[in-house]
């Protein structure tokens, strides 16, 4: 309840991209804010873009009092930016007055003061209500005017009746040698002073931003990166991002099915970032056109950045392995940014990746690869580039694939030392044996995942990248010409021994063969003496019955039988047979 009851500051939003941000919540609302810097940096354009933002953006109009450029010329300067300043003078949103000072012009006679001024601005301001001000380089004054002291006082005064006008207001000086400004402007301005500064680094241009001091208030200390692009200016804010963003359990195909199987069957996380690091010609290019193009089948939109082929040949050296990304391209799916590293800065590079992102709503993310970013910076710069982008694909819940050149004698490391900033890095290697060189690849981590810790070989193939099973020879894994001489030789193995088979078998049944005959034989043999024994039976029973019949034959003849077949007694008397 304290917390909620403390008084804070009012602040007034800039509408600037970025800026806001770091200094949660704008400029001090009815204070002046000094923007001071050297020749260049954009502090008119910072000026102007604030009272533009504010007319249209916040309903607030604004006066601008240029002391070295026409309203003409601002109109003209900025207009490329997509601001109508005339058209916002038309509708009573903006008053430009330019306030031309010429020392030849003008003759200086005892005592003076700068009511004029006064009165000018604050009829300007009356006659659209307006809440912002930009006093654009004042210091001019000094060069048209010679009493320094006169100067000195007025500006306190003016910048003091600013402040009791309740308007916010800008003022830009130009940066002096030792000081912030060439007058000492910040002596008056104490509410809120921001530094540009614009310097070369790498035959590159870089403009840096700084808060120095605001009072009342909390703000990013450090030193922002900003570009100045066809939208305006740009903050890109560093450290004020925190790490809140979500984590997906939804899993998403590499477009590679052997590698889709490495990774627990099902792919990466969607919302992760994944790095592929090899040395040139491991496939790095090629996993991340599998990756888009499996997004697009889904029907998802994608993006390829490519710092080192065009898209055409991008385009073109994918069909050689099966992969149509022209056709992407065309339904609109696919959108190919190609552009040298050395093109831009950094920070350009890291803006223009912002705005493609926010025009196309793209699910996924390749860049391709991001180690040649390192020669537009050192590798502090590079790292906090990839980790500001590795933040924004974050928070917007896009899946990146980032791929970066490793050396081949130490490939567990990167030159970015980005690793540990990514969720799965997958290594690819070229492995030379026998004269030949193979490729492999290996999950080094995939955070939240089961994942195989096995070496895999992929070739590159009319159909897309194919991933080779796991082969081990007696003196490891075995891959190109050593695993097919290994596998004929198996081969050539199995045959003799299925010929050896074959011919064990076909023994087998000649054996049997014979001995079937063997059988058959003994079994004829066998009836042969069956029936030999049948006819010694029939012919013993034969001769049996012929003797007993000859015995009949002997009685008869004898007399020792009559005709009933009784024998007669000896004493007269008649016996039964």
């Amino acid at each position: 309840m304290k917390e909620k009851s403390r008084p804070r500051l009012s602040k007034a939003l800039t509408g600037i991209s970025g800026l806001d941000e770091i200094t949660l919540g704008g400029l001090p609302r009815g204070r002046p804010t000094l923007i001071c810097g050297g020749a260049g940096c954009g502090k008119t354009l910072f000026g102007l873009e604030f009272l533009v933002r504010g007319a249209t953006k916040f309903g607030e109009p604004g006066v601008c009092i240029s002391f070295e450029e026409s309203g003409h010329d601002l109109a003209m300067n900025v207009a490329s930016l997509g601001f109508d300043l005339e058209k916002l003078q038309r509708t009573k949103k903006l008053v430009i007055d330019h306030i031309y000072i010429d020392k030849s012009e003008i003759a200086e006679t005892g005592e003076y003061d700068l009511e004029g001024l006064f009165i000018r601005l604050d009829a300007a301001i009356n006659s659209i209500g307006a809440k912002r001000v930009l006093l654009d380089t004042p210091e001019a004054l000094f060069a048209g005017l010679s009493d320094v002291g006169v100067l000195r006082s007025e500006l306190r005064r003016l910048f003091g009746w600013l402040k009791e006008k309740g308007v916010t207001a800008v003022i830009t000086g130009e940066r002096g040698v030792g000081t912030l400004t060439r007058h000492g402007l910040e002596e008056y301005v104490s509410d809120c002073v921001i530094l540009l500064d614009h310097r070369v680094q790498n035959d590159a241009v870089t403009r840096r931003l700084r808060i120095l001091k605001y009072r009342g208030s909390t703000h990013g200390t450090n030193e922002y990166p900003f570009l100045i692009d066809e939208h305006g200016i740009s903050v890109l804010p560093v450290t004020s991002l925190g790490l809140t963003h979500g984590a997906s359990k939804e899993r998403i195909s590499t477009g590679i099915a052997g590698l889709d199987d490495m990774l627990s069957g099902q792919g990466y996380f969607r919302g992760s970032s994944i790095l592929a690091t090899g040395a040139a010609g491991t496939g790095k290019t090629t996993m991340g056109a599998h990756f888009v193009d499996a997004a697009c089948q889904r029907g998802e939109s994608a993006i390829l950045f490519a710092f080192e082929e065009s898209p055409q040949q991008l385009i073109r050296n994918m069909r050689s392995i099966g992969l149509d990304l022209g056709r992407w391209v065309k339904k609109g799916l696919l959108h190919i940014e190609a552009a040298r590293p050395t093109a831009f800065g950094l920070e350009m590079h890291l803006v223009r990746m912002h705005h493609l992102l926010a025009e196309y709503k793209a699910n996924v993310v390749v860049i391709d690869p991001i180690s040649a970013l390192l020669p537009g910076g050192s590798a502090h710069d590079v790292h906090a580039l990839v980790l500001r982008i590795v933040d924004f694909l974050k928070q917007s819940g896009a899946t990146g694939f980032f791929t970066s050149v490793a050396v081949e004698d130490d490939m567990q490391s990167t030159a970015l030392s980005i690793s540990s900033l990514v969720d799965t890095w997958i290594l690819l290697r070229n492995i030379e044996v026998n004269g030949e060189r193979n490729r492999v690849l290996y999950v080094l981590k995939s955070r939240g995942m089961a994942h195989s810790n096995q070496i895999r070989e992929f070739l590159l193939t009319p159909h897309g990248v194919q991933l080779r099973d796991v082969y081990l020879g007696p003196g490891g894994v075995l891959t190109g010409s050593a695993r097919v001489a290994r596998e004929a030789e198996e081969r050539r193995e199995l045959l003799r021994q299925r010929q050896s088979e074959k011919d064990r078998q076909l023994s087998v049944k000649v054996a049997l063969r014979s001995l079937d005959a063997k059988i058959a034989e003994l079994q004829a043999e066998k009836e042969a003496r069956e029936n030999q024994l049948i006819a010694a039976i029939g012919e013993n029973e034969q001769q049996k019955a012929a003797l007993l019949a000859e015995r009949d034959s002997l009685r008869r003849s004898r007399g020792m039988i009559d005709s009933s077949g009784r024998s007669p007694r000896p004493n007269g008397r008649e016996s039964k047979p």
